[in-house]
This record gives structure tokens, sequence and C-alpha cells, in this order.
């Protein structure tokens, strides 16, 4: 079995982890290597590894990283039709899917006690299968793989995020910390009534299955196929067959302070039901007509009149616990 590594360099926030690692590899030679400092050389990093049969894919690099991975070997046949199984390092500012299958906090670790697992013929334990978005926009349709949707607040929050911690010093909390410290500060104010400005619902058109939704006005969307997002947050609690689970909260949603903790946690109160304007199933397909914005794994797509997105989730990936 062929084990080969991703190693997004930009990715991490922790300089001596990223050596560790590079000495760690340095005395493996059985692993292949591929470095990348930009998303750029992803794609001919990995065209590099699939020519030379690469069966586990070791990803160094947060969730942004895994999402161009997965957006280049399930989007562009990178490993023509063949999918590795994919084994995410918590090397990254936010590191939800990593997190989320239990990958050790210390990337070093975690790749070490994987390779000595496969070398003793205990990967099966290792593997976690999920279903992973796939995010189609535009007029041309273009396709994006991941592992979280989100628009509204969340989208708001991560864009945020993004512009209080741009500098070197502030990227250290930058990620989850950083998104958790925004988002629990645009939820307390949603709690209290403070819709104005960046909190302001966003005008969307949502068919879930087929099924057209009354409302038209969120605070909120998210899709996923994850079972916890960032800070533990689990805010899915419908039912249904599909791959992709999707909340929504709408404008006129009732009693919005009282019902947010329990959403997050995924154990909302009696009355969040789809009549009082809070939405979340699992679904096969959902198709959206909006001009707002929205991010795939933490990249933002700008806003856009009319654009049409379509969230499915028909492939399943073997993902491997670090």
């Amino acid at each position: 079995m062929r084990i080969g590594l991703l190693n997004n360099l930009r990715a991490g926030r922790n300089d001596a982890q990223v050596q560790r690692l590079l000495q760690f590899i340095g005395n493996r030679p059985d692993v292949i290597h591929a470095e990348t400092s930009s998303a750029d050389v992803v794609p001919e990093a990995l065209a590099d590894l699939a020519r030379q049969e690469v069966d586990v894919l070791i990803v160094n690099g947060g969730d942004g990283t895994l999402q161009y991975a997965l957006t280049e070997i399930l989007g562009q046949h990178t490993f023509e039709g063949r999918v590795p199984m994919i084994a995410p390092l918590r090397g990254g500012r936010t590191n939800m899917t990593a997190c989320d299958i239990g990958c050790d906090k210390d990337a070093v670790r975690g790749m070490a006690g994987l390779i000595e697992d496969i070398e003793n013929g205990r990967l099966d334990e290792r593997v976690t299968p999920r279903p992973v978005l796939r995010v189609r926009h535009g007029i041309d349709r273009e396709s994006e793989y991941g592992m979280f949707f989100g628009l509204g607040v969340i989208h708001r929050a991560i864009e945020l995020n993004h512009q209080l911690f741009d500098n070197e010093r502030a990227r250290k909390i930058q990620g989850a910390i950083g998104a958790t410290m925004v988002t629990a500060g645009l939820v307390g104010r949603l709690a209290v009534g403070d819709t104005d400005g960046i909190l302001s619902p966003d005008k969307v058109q949502v068919i879930i299955d087929g099924e057209p939704q009354e409302r038209g006005e969120f605070y909120l969307g998210i899709a996923s196929s994850l079972d916890r997002l960032f800070s533990g947050m689990r805010p899915f609690w419908g039912e249904g067959a599909g791959g992709v689970k999707f909340s929504t909260i709408a404008a006129d949603a009732h009693r919005i302070p009282g019902a947010l903790a329990g959403i997050l946690r995924g154990k909302p109160r009696s009355y969040v039901t789809e009549e009082n304007g809070y939405t979340s199933r699992n679904a096969r397909r959902v198709e959206l007509c909006l001009d707002c914005g929205f991010t795939v794994d933490g990249e933002l797509f700008d806003p856009e009149p009319g654009r049409r997105v379509e969230l499915t989730a028909d492939h399943t990936v073997q993902f491997v616990r670090t």
C-alpha cells in the first residue's frame, strides 16, 4: 500500500510543527511527498502523487487545503477515476473534517500512528466513510467539493474573521478560534434582536428535493456531511435519507433568542419547527437561487445576482483518522 503526503507548508500557524513534520518525512523515504505553497500548485502536486499510484493520501493542511484536494480528485478526476483513501492531518487553522473523524491534535504523532497501523495491517480500524458535498454554481455550473457550505451569518462571520485577523500576529488565532469568537458575537447580536447591517437577512429561494420552501428571507443557511462543525456545533436535527444535512433559520422565525442554543447543539426546542421558520433536513438535493455570497470550507464566494447553487452529496470518500 503506497502512502503519499500532500503537504501545504503555508496552511498552519505553527512553524515548529511544520519543521517537525518535515524532519519526520525526511526519515521516511517510503512516503511519497509533495510540497505546496499555494493553491495554484495543488493540481500539479496531486497529479504527481497519482502517477505514483498512491493508495492513502495524507493531507497536511486545514479545511481549505482539503477542499482543494477533494475538488481536484472528484471534480477533475486527477486519479483517473480512482479515489484514494484520504487522511487529513490537523495542520491548518481550521480542521473541521479532521476533528470530526477524531484525528490527533498533534499532526506528526497522528501521521506516525497511521503509518504504524498500515504497516501492521490495522488500517481498517481508522477508516470513516463520509459523503462529500458537491456545490455546483454559476453560469458554467462549476463544481466545488467540500464538507461544509454556509450563507448568511456564517458566511459573514468567516468574512469578518478574515478581515479582523489579516496580519501575521493575529493569524495565530485565525481559524476555529477566531471563527468561534466572531460567530459567537454575531449570534449574540442576533439573539438580542440586533439584525441591522451585517446581520440583515438574505433573500434566497430554497428548493429541497424538489419541494419549494415558502419563506424567502433567511438569517442563516448551512449544509454539511459532517456530524459536528467547529467548536463542536451540531446544528442539524432533521430526518431523511439524503447525504446533505441542511438547516436554515428564516427571517421571520419565532423566538430566535431562545432557540439558538438548542439549535447549535442539535437539540432544538419543541417550537423549532418548519411552520415556525426553522428547517433541518437530510436532503438528496438542495437548490438555491441567491444574490448573496457563500462559503465552501472557508473559501469565500462573492455575491452575484441571480446565482443558482445546487448541493448534492453523491460521492462517499473513505476518510482515515490520523
